[in-house]
């Protein structure tokens, strides 16, 4: 038996020109619907990558059956994330409909319990964010949101300042 016969060796230079076509495609669709094709601004951002990759990977495992419609099905996502990101861009209305709000977990050395009870985040994972983010004390977080992305962002500092209005103006202080 060998190891390598001619139908495997056809199906890896199938998969080596799928994969070099479709690297090449992806390019051409990010270079033509811009990098928001594959941010992570919104929660809906990151499915759509999620998605995408789903799609790509299928197309290049499987280029005979596959390649064709993951070529279509990747533009119409693309079509659909920066015609997306055009529609929140310019309408406030749509962004409040559409996006999560961003959720105040703390502030000012305060933890905000209900607050991360609706978020669904639990103490211990605070914690860690807060460790990851090098908070010493409890006193030195201004602020602790949780991102319509799912990320937490943590603000803090030893100085007596105070947080811009404008960074803090579409975040929930109450869930």
């Amino acid at each position: 038996m060998e190891i390598f016969d001619p139908l495997s060796i056809k199906t890896v230079i199938q998969i080596c020109i799928a994969a070099l076509f479709v690297y090449v495609y992806m390019m051409f669709i990010t270079r033509v619907t811009g990098k928001r094709t594959f941010a992570k601004m919104t929660s809906f951002d990151f499915a759509v990558t999620i998605a995408m990759g789903s799609i790509l990977a299928d197309a290049v495992n499987k280029p005979v059956d596959n390649l064709m419609p993951a070529l279509v099905s990747l533009a119409l996502l693309a079509g659909l994330q920066a015609l997306f990101a055009k529609l929140l861009s310019s309408s406030d209305a749509a962004q409040q409909f559409i996006t999560n709000t961003p959720i105040l977990l703390m502030e000012n050395g305060t933890i905000l319990k209900d607050n991360l009870k609706k978020a669904l985040v639990s103490e211990v994972d605070l914690m860690g964010k807060l460790r990851e983010a090098n908070v010493l004390q409890l006193s030195q977080v201004k602020a602790v949101v949780f991102e319509t992305t799912g990320d937490i962002s943590v603000l803090h500092s030893n100085d007596p300042i105070t947080i811009d209005s404008i960074i803090m103006g579409d975040v929930k202080s109450q869930a």
